[in-house]
């Protein structure tokens, strides 16, 4: 059972490792909403996913880290699982899509992971490190089906609530959903007046879906420029908690995440990620009634491929272009 005990734990372990990411005032990026930004896009490796992953392979006996791990990610799970495995001196090996960004590659290489490339989406490089994991014995660090990884991604509201007083609501990006379901049990464990709302790419609303469906669904596909939430099938373990915990889901398209991404830059100076700025789309395009109320933001992530950061900025300035000759 993931109990706040449990979350706080994680973050007395943590604290030694993840930085205590700044909460930013953006008063710029939606007009009548008092918004501030959680920025776990400057967080160590450029995502949540440390806490996680990291709280998770502290969990693990000697015996089951003496036998390596394996991960499937998009790209930042995979990050944090390398990171967290240097550091307790045992061998990652990351199974990511041939279609994850070259940067969250690199990256993840960086950091002493061994990179298994799988043809397909993040639902086909999951069912590879099953499978990896069966033939070679080594211990799996889920992404976010895990009481440890949502407990380690829960850190992320205690500090919001204790960076900010008078709050009332919590935006945050859902993919496979741990760090949704982190947040959304300590706030309403907290301080239940505090309304949290799940934000999904639209091509890619899998739990938006499941939760409407009251039982798992799965998508034909997930297709979307937010990579980082991606994913087909939620976990069995955080459809329950978002189900329970979650106020709401509400989905952005690819050309509202674009330009909230374009705007962060534009406007306060941090790079954000298809996934991380998704959070942002929904306060930006009004698909929460939130004027007049202070509003927590959370940046997931800002490892977005330099290719793609470039297609974003040239269709904003294009945009923008075309504004002007209208004028």
């Amino acid at each position: 059972m993931l109990t706040l005990d449990n979350i706080y734990t994680a973050a007395n372990l943590l604290c030694r490792v993840v930085r205590k990411t700044d909460v930013v005032a953006a008063p710029r990026l939606a007009p009548g909403v008092d918004l501030y930004l959680k920025t776990e896009n400057l967080q160590t490796t450029g995502s949540f996913k440390l806490r996680g992953a990291y709280y998770k392979l502290s969990k693990l006996t000697d015996e089951e880290r003496s036998r390596g791990v394996i991960a499937c990610s998009a790209g930042n799970h995979g990050q944090g699982v390398a990171l967290a495995a240097a550091k307790y001196n045992t061998s990652a090996i990351i199974c990511l899509p041939e279609s994850a960004p070259i940067s969250k590659i690199e990256a993840t290489r960086r950091y002493g992971g061994q990179i298994c490339l799988v043809p397909g989406g993040y639902d086909d490089a999951y069912k590879a490190a099953l499978r990896l994991c069966d033939e070679h014995n080594y211990s799996f660090v889920h992404p976010f089906d895990d009481e440890d990884i949502i407990a380690g991604q829960g850190t992320v509201a205690l500090e919001i609530l204790d960076q900010l007083s008078d709050i009332d609501e919590v935006v945050v990006p859902i993919g496979g959903g741990g760090l949704a379901s982190g947040v959304s049990y300590v706030i309403k464990k907290i301080n239940p007046r505090i309304r949290v709302i799940g934000v999904q790419a639209e091509n890619a609303a899998s739990m938006l879906g499941s939760v409407a469906a009251g039982k798992l669904v799965e998508l034909d596909s997930a297709r979307t420029i937010a990579d980082g939430i991606a994913v087909k099938k939620p976990g069995r373990l955080t459809f329950d908690l978002c189900s329970r915990y979650l106020d709401g889901i509400v989905t952005v398209s690819d050309e509202e995440i674009s330009f909230a991404v374009l705007k962060l830059m534009e406007r306060h100076k941090l790079v954000a990620e298809g996934a991380g700025a998704a959070s942002v789309a929904a306060v930006m395009f009004d698909k929460i009634r939130l004027k007049s109320k202070r509003v927590v933001a959370i940046l997931s992530g800002g490892n977005i491929d330099l290719r793609t950061l470039a297609k974003v900025i040239d269709q904003g300035i294009k945009n923008q272009n075309e504004k002007l000759k209208e004028i």
